[in-house]
């Protein structure tokens, strides 16, 4: 199929008016460029429907609509339009006629336009997208078509949607067997003799072989056709080497190209055994894991490639080699930068089946709904080399076997197998909530599974062991808290294949579920407005990291470098609370004029033997640190300004060290691009981080100031923020305040070329500036 973007030239208005059928060019629409998110536009509120589990956040309905030609050469093609997500409820109309209803929010689906369409004449394709009834989500949605869409023109005869299935049924590293099974299409009233022209290239661009397979195709019918080639001495997909070829499919009717189909793909073989553990290519593997939810922090659910990508980068960077996709398939733009980048995946299709977790999730749908959306994940993810794991769902009320779990387990699973049975099935599964049944209960829904997913439960790891031998577990989500605990349960066992933490990434929504709470709201499970972000990532909403992250930088790499993290000052006669899914917090601060001689607790992240803890060369004592202390040594100290130094020693010699000190005045902003040259196309990004600094360069952690920002040339400022969970500042516009010294903005390319330039400018400090390339 002839593929094209079809994100420009929308119109939107929110609400649910008539207005938009009798007049939809009136000035009540404003001109929006796809994807789109409304929900950041809106103003939070304490009284918004969404409640602390979707941020605070606004909702609604909305109207999209897009005029556009359709030109005399589609005459007897075929045309369709593909929603890469639409949250949710989406309805496609097309010159006043209703064409699909699509109720989840996050599966793709396509719309086949031709029925309805004129040729030569101008076409008005409308989408209403309701995201009214709430709660329907435990997080942070978003409203709109917060994905991409594309347009899609195909002969009568063509390569079927996700028509192109590629394996690797064979691997070593002589010699690779790949299997390619294509789909084709007649939809003419006579059958059709076509020939499926096939070559497959290396990483390199260079052709590894070409096949051909002459087809006779019913009138009205779909075929299939295998092929198989072998592929010397192939280059392996892994994380460390993310080696992608590509199949260029042609269907031929003698010398004309019919259709075409790019399908890249990796070259990997994936072994999964209870005594032998995870084995990617034939070498043992641990999942680093960490579950990421859709969203992209202060952009929102709005879905930019960029976006996607740089999720993967920082993650990546982070010493993570695998996310989960937590709850539902991901843009295809993540797992595009997975694929490149080299991160594993586990694809994860519903947060509920029959028995729903808030009135208007999808439980509501879930009985006529559920083969479709599985099958949507499935045949558009599954040439992927990145995803390893299919999972069927997550925490599901029906885990012990109420309400037909059991069957469901296995309908969803073998449903998956049957579209693709070269990767193993899993579902996340956590303890019984209710009291009325048992750890014990939940074992047919497990039978159900290929490998066991483990919410919480590392304690059961050994017992579940000792019952069930063969049953190969996953940490599918874990406590930061228990970060050493977790880990070392995957060392110290072959049937643990990984640990994922929730969360590697903080989000929106779930407002608070990792704060440290006080007295009164130590019994509330989310935090109460302005509280509007998890707080529970690794790495904050921005993508910097947090103290936990190091933390399991020593977990998983035990030279990496000492970190130093200080407790702040607690309220007078307060007790803080962290919750199961926080940190204490912490923070390198030693920026406390006023309080000298108070006493000030701090931690230090060792994994050396022994850590001496110096206050201006001033020692404040040596204690043991190391695995037996689980890498974690404190210490309290009376404050004064100056140098605190971390000096760690294995077996009595010094090995490392770590400073924090007290920084000087501000001086100045730093303003840094994650790239200072941008393609000259649009929605290209540039995540600029703020800093204020002093004169040596060093970030102020009590910097917090109110920052307004300007950008000239092509392009415009997406988005504003911080780390702040409880910030009641907008994402949208042009003022942040800074959070402990830092703040983002992000630059959004228009798609032509010249040169962006942010200034930035707060009280008391210089202006800076920055550029940015764009073409």
């Amino acid at each position: 199929m002839n593929k094209q973007s079809f994100n420009a030239a929308w119109h939107f208005t929110l609400g649910d008016s008539t207005d938009v059928w009798k007049a939809p060019a009136e000035s009540d629409l404003r001109e929006v460029e796809l994807p789109h998110d409304w929900s950041p536009e809106l103003p939070r509120s304490p009284g918004n429907p969404s409640r602390a589990a979707g941020g605070f956040f606004a909702n609604g309905t909305g109207w999209y609509l897009k005029t556009f030609d359709a030109p005399e050469s589609w005459q007897g093609k075929q045309v369709f339009v593909e929603f890469e997500g639409v949250y949710m409820n989406a309805e496609v109309w097309l010159n006043e006629h209703l064409l699909y209803r699509h109720p989840y929010g996050y599966t793709t689906f396509q719309v086949d336009l031709t029925p309805r369409l004129n040729i030569g004449k101008p076409n008005t394709l409308k989408v209403r997208v309701d995201n009214s009834a709430q709660l329907n989500s435990r997080w942070y949605s978003g409203s709109g078509i917060y994905r991409p869409v594309w347009l899609m023109v195909a002969e009568p005869l063509h390569i079927d949607h996700w028509g192109v299935f590629v394996t690797t049924p064979s691997v070593s590293a002589a010699s690779a067997g790949v299997r390619i099974q294509t789909a084709l299409v007649n939809a003419t009233d006579k059958a059709q003799d076509v020939t499926l022209r096939t070559y497959v290239y290396d990483p390199d661009g260079q052709v590894v072989a070409t096949l051909e397979k002459h087809l006779t195709i019913e009138a009205g019918a779909r075929a299939e056709s295998a092929q198989n080639i072998h592929v010397p001495q192939p280059r392996l997909w892994s994380p460390e080497t993310p080696a992608l070829y590509k199949v260029e499919s042609s269907l031929m009717d003698g010398n004309k190209v019919l259709d075409q189909a790019i399908t890249p793909f990796g070259i990997r073989s994936l072994s999964f055994d209870a005594e032998q553990g995870l084995l990617l290519n034939g070498q043992p593997i641990k999942l680093k894991g960490g579950c990421v939810h859709h969203d992209n922090g202060v952009l929102g659910s709005v879905s930019f490639p960029r976006a996607e990508e740089r999720k993967v980068e920082v993650l990546k960077a982070s010493g993570f080699n695998a996310i989960r996709c937590a709850h539902n398939p991901p843009a295809p733009a993540m797992l595009d930068a997975c694929d490149r980048l080299g991160m594993l995946v586990m694809d994860e299709a519903f947060d509920c089946w029959r028995i729903g977790k808030n009135a208007y999730d999808y439980h509501t749908v879930f009985e006529d709904w559920w083969q479709r959306d599985l099958d949507s994940m499935v045949l558009r993810d599954r040439n992927h080399p990145s995803i390893i794991l299919w999972s069927i769902g997550n925490e599901v009320m029906e885990r012990d076997g109420r309400s037909d779990g059991v069957g469901i387990a296995r309908r969803l699973a073998e449903r998956v197998r049957a579209l693709d049975s070269s990767r193993p099935v899993t579902g996340a599964i956590c303890s019984t909530w209710d009291g009325l049944r048992v750890w014990n209960d939940t074992d047919p829904v497990f039978a159900a599974l290929d490998v066991g997913g483990y919410n919480y439960q590392w304690q059961q790891y050994e017992a579940d062991h000792a019952r069930h031998p063969q049953r190969m577990m996953i940490g599918t989500e874990s406590f930061p808290k228990e970060a050493f605990e977790n880990w070392q349960a995957v060392l110290d066992h072959s049937y643990v294949l990984g640990d994922f933490v929730w969360t590697s990434l903080d989000y929106l929504g779930e407002s608070g579920i990792g704060r440290v709470r006080f007295d009164e709201e130590i019994k509330d499970f989310l935090g109460r407005y302005p509280w509007h972000q998890a707080n529970c990532g690794d790495l904050d909403i921005c993508g910097f990291k947090r103290p936990q992250s190091y933390y399991r930088d020593i977990l998983w790499n035990p030279v990496a470098p000492q970190y130093i993290a200080v407790h702040p000052p607690m309220p007078e006669g307060k007790t803080p609370d962290v919750s199961a899914w926080g940190w204490p917090d912490v923070w390198p601060n030693w920026n406390h004029v006023g309080r000298e001689g108070q006493i000030f607790k701090i931690d230090v992240y060792s994994s050396c033997d022994e850590v001496e803890l110096l206050l201006n060369d001033q020692s404040m004592g040596r204690k043991p640190a190391s695995k037996a202390n689980k890498y974690l040594v404190s210490f309290e100290v009376n404050y004064e300004p100056g140098e605190l130094k971390a000096v760690g020693y294995i077996q009595g010699a010094q090995t490392q060290e770590a400073t924090l000190s007290t920084t000087g005045p501000a001086t100045s902003l730093r303003l840094t691009p994650d790239r200072d040259a941008l393609r000259a196309e649009p929605g290209d990004l540039s995540y600029v981080t703020v800093e204020i600094i002093d004169a040596a360069g060093r970030v102020l952690p009590n910097a917090d100031r109110t920052l307004n920002f300007h950008l000239s040339g092509p392009g415009e400022i997406a988005a504003v923020g911080s780390p702040d969970p409880i910030s009641a500042e907008d994402y949208r516009g042009n003022t942040r305040t800074t959070h402990r010294g830092r703040a983002l903005v992000v630059v959004k390319t228009s798609g032509k070329p010249g040169t962006l330039r942010l200034k930035a400018e707060g009280e008391g400090l210089p202006k800076a500036e920055v550029e940015i390339l764009v073409g």
